[in-house]
């Protein structure tokens, strides 16, 4: 078994979406994605290495110093699973993008760090 990171995204298009929801809606939805997204990380609690969680603002460190910037991760998640093909099957119809505001995610494998 190999780990990946899954990572959460979403665009302020997508929030866009959600801000258009009324309170109603949006609460609704709320309760239905937590639900859904408790029920996703139960039924692959024995894959999970990390569960993660969402993220927050960025900076970006470089040689100019430190700066405020942005992306479209959202959250993460780190799990176990036999190939790339594999891990990415599990996110199939997500709660992070079928009813949250999200975008998608994106899966890539947790490489071991080179010995010399």
């Amino acid at each position: 078994m190999k780990n990946f990171l899954a990572i959460y995204l979403g665009t302020p298009d997508s929030m866009k979406k959600w801000e258009n929801l009324s309170e109603t809606e949006q609460q609704q939805r709320m309760k239905e994605g937590m639900a859904a997204w408790t029920g996703w990380m139960e039924q692959h609690k024995d894959i999970l290495v990390v569960e993660g969680g969402p993220l927050g603002k960025t900076k970006r460190i470089d040689d100019d110093g430190i700066v405020d910037t942005r992306n479209n991760m959202t959250g993460y998640v780190i799990v176990k699973a036999e190939s790339h093909e594999a891990a990415a099957k599990l996110f199939e119809g997500h709660p992070s993008f079928s009813i949250f505001p999200g975008d998608g995610v994106e899966v890539m494998e947790c490489m071991p760090i080179p010995t010399l």
